[in-house]
């Protein structure tokens, strides 16, 4: 069954049972890639990656709201064939380049200033706002259905980026840390009051964190950054809600998160993805540094796709060893399916990877993200 309840999926990514491997897609094709394996002779299954019969998890998002109570009514203000400019939640103008993005970009920031933070601070404020009606009722029908509860949380780096831009931000913590202790702290109360009514109602099984604060060259903070200013963050959350049953913490950033990858082992994340290899992160590397007490998801090149099936072998008889195949490690392509990746060879792919796992080669059709 590609369908995991959430008590099986627990115990994998924990390694406290382990029936087989889980096989997943974490976020499927870009733009581009659909429309070439639509003109390549796929089927709307396959483009809809239906036809492939990914292992997922029916997650259910609690009714709370962590972040941002945004204000501002999101907008498309320009939108031509090449690009869409829109004003986002945060105020923002942005741009979305259709022929080669799949995400939009901010031109422009919020908070320049203590003041800008002082302005768009009450919206982080906590409120009885934060949580949407029958959010309880509909946690526990979900838990009966055994739906895997899910809390996204504001990143320690990820919300003060989406306010300042990376630069200013880099800077802030040299030039203004007293305004990025303010701005996490702030962040990190009300998220505490929210998971701790939430989690007294309901225990969730999954607190998850959504970063991309590195590139190719590194991560944009060092050990020491996270220890003094985001650790506590997640800390307190983190202890609160393991504190009530939950197992999971997972953490969602791109690109070479190894030099800060043990601090935040030490914070409490013990689920990393998507494991760029790309950027350096090495599936087999990282399970031989850190133990079955880690998980990861992804970790799979998406770039050897582009190339040949030797180069695909090569990549799948490396990645899907057995020693990695004793749980907590989704096995996935490390991030969206690219461009230039033929049907062909995705087909390739899925079938070589599924004979390697001992997974059934047809399996019914069915898929759900797992980027979470």
């Amino acid at each position: 069954m590609a369908r995991i309840d959430a008590a099986a999926y627990v115990a994998y990514m924990t390694g406290e049972r382990v029936e087989r491997p889980l096989f997943v897609e974490l976020f499927g094709p870009l733009p581009q890639t659909e429309a070439e394996w639509r003109a390549q002779g796929a089927t709307e299954a396959e483009i809809g990656l239906q036809a492939f019969g990914f292992d997922h998890v029916p997650v259910h998002h609690c009714w709370v709201r962590t972040g941002l109570l945004s204000r501002v009514e999101p907008r498309v203000i320009e939108d031509t064939p090449v690009h869409t400019i829109a004003i986002d939640r945060y105020g923002r103008r942005t741009q979305l380049c259709k022929a080669a993005g799949s995400l939009p970009l901010p031109l422009e920031y919020p908070v320049a200033s203590v003041a800008d933070w002082e302005a768009i601070k009450p919206q982080y404020a906590f409120s009885e706002e934060r949580f949407v009606a029958g959010w309880d009722a509909a946690a526990r029908a979900a838990r009966e259905r055994g739906e895997l509860l899910l809390v996204s949380i504001p990143g320690g780096f990820d919300e003060a980026r989406q306010l300042m831009g990376e630069e200013m931000l880099c800077l802030a913590f040299y030039d203004t840390p007293a305004l990025i202790a303010d701005i996490i702290a702030t962040i990190g109360a009300t998220v505490e009051r929210v998971l701790d009514r939430l989690t007294a109602a309901v225990p969730i099984d999954n607190l998850f964190i959504h970063e991309d604060m590195a590139g190719k060259s590194g991560p944009l903070l060092g050990p020491n950054q996270i220890n003094e200013f985001i650790a506590p963050y997640y800390r307190r959350c983190w202890d609160l809600v393991r504190s009530r049953g939950t197992r999971l913490f997972s953490q969602d950033s791109d690109g070479d998160m190894r030099p800060v990858m043990p601090a935040f082992i030490d914070a409490g994340v013990n689920v990393f993805l998507p494991l760029e290899p790309a950027a350096g992160m090495d599936l087999v590397a990282a399970r031989e540094a850190y133990g079955p007490g880690v998980g990861y998801k992804g970790g799979i090149d998406k770039h050897a796709l582009r190339r040949d099936r030797a180069a695909i072998d090569a990549e799948l008889r490396y990645k899907l060893q057995p020693a990695l195949q004793e749980g907590g490690i989704c096995f996935g392509l490390d991030h969206r399916i690219p461009n230039g990746v033929t049907i062909d060879n995705y087909r390739y792919y899925v079938r070589r990877a599924r004979e390697l796992l001992g997974l059934d080669p047809d399996p019914e059709p069915d898929w759900g993200r797992m980027a979470f």
